[in-house]
């Protein structure tokens, strides 16, 4: 297991939702294939919704950038 998700599952335990947009953020910048980087923005993306964050409209914008939002 990479540090990064070992990282991601103690966010998710404590449900630290600032971490989560911060960790699948970064699995999306470091991802090997477009199809597996809008995987963890989607993620980002849903946690930032959640918690109300000012990433949304980064988050938002890069999915949509890559064609997974019209």
């Amino acid at each position: 297991m990479s540090d990064l998700d070992a990282q991601m599952i103690a966010a998710h335990e404590a449900q630290d939702q600032q971490a989560l947009i911060r960790l699948y953020t970064q699995a999306a910048d470091q991802a090997n294939d477009l199809t597996a980087a809008c995987f963890y923005l989607t993620h980002a993306y849903v946690f930032a919704l959640e918690a109300g964050a000012p990433e949304i409209a980064t988050l938002h914008a890069r999915l949509k950038a890559h064609g997974r939002e019209e």
